[in-house]
């Protein structure tokens, strides 16, 4: 598909729905130098083995990150791992360690701003997003590198800071489909995946005819410098999401309750 697109001139936006990144001070926890994202996301390249039956090293990913970021003496930061998988560096609970005098935080800025997005530490269970990122950037990567197309796309917002370049073709991004639960269409699917995929390209499509896609590209306004650097340099942002979403608040009544 993007051979084809490439060889017609059309501009893409290839959205992956796992994060990009992680919470700031992470890729120095692990002892990495240079730009943190492209740091880290060579790091996971070259970790990971992700074989044909579907098989990979995930895990141990997880607790070596662990052993490194602890200096081998806890189970920080990632959790979560299938019956069965023993280590000394990667439990099956939460640790509880994003607190007190711990800087690494649990949630990226962009994580905050949505009701409901797991943490990318999680590695199994429901939503286990942590699994999806070790697995999924360096497919990203790949595909990025691409020579039939390499010099004419991008990674956002690593590669392009909040904004859409005019002369970038294909274009690599973050989403959260979840992020428009409300506009998705049942007729769409079975399964649910399917049908979230298909309302959220439609989406990105009819602001695109709108002329209103660009503009999703800058992030969000209010975003402070010291914010704008984090997020372009290491945390990454989900395309689409320009102003937080809070947890609606309960209106409590005195009155009578409802008939049953």
């Amino acid at each position: 598909m993007l051979a084809g697109a490439s060889e017609r001139g059309e501009r893409v936006v290839v959205g992956f729905d796992f994060p990009f990144g992680y919470p700031t001070g992470f890729a120095a926890r692990l002892g990495l130098a240079g730009i943190p994202w492209r740091a880290l996301w060579n790091e996971i390249a070259g970790l990971l083995h992700d074989s044909e039956n579907n098989r990979n090293n995930r895990f141990e990913i997880g607790a070596a990150f662990n052993r490194r970021v602890s200096n081998g003496n806890g189970r920080f930061p990632f959790w979560g791992c299938p019956v069965g998988f023993t280590d000394d560096f990667l439990g099956p609970r939460h640790h509880r360690g994003h607190t007190g005098d711990e800087p690494l935080k649990e949630r990226r800025l962009i994580d905050e701003w949505m009701v409901g997005a797991q943490p990318c530490w999680k590695l199994a269970y429901t939503g286990s997003v942590g699994s999806q990122s070790l697995t999924g950037i360096p497919v990203v990567r790949e595909l990025r590198s691409d020579p039939r197309w390499a010099d004419r796309a991008r990674i956002w917002p690593f590669e392009t800071g909040l904004g859409l370049p005019a002369d970038v073709q294909i274009v690599f991004a973050e989403v959260w489909p979840s992020w428009w639960r409300s506009e998705i269409r049942p007729d769409h699917g079975p399964p649910n995946d399917k049908a979230q995929v298909r309302t959220v390209a439609e989406i990105f499509a009819a602001r695109d005819r709108a002329g209103e896609l660009a503009a999703w590209f800058a992030g969000a306004p209010g975003l402070t410098s010291g914010e704008r650097r984090i997020i372009e340099s290491e945390e990454a942002w989900t395309l689409g999401v320009t102003a937080p979403r809070r947890p609606a608040k309960i209106r409590l009544s005195s009155g009578p309750a409802p008939p049953p």
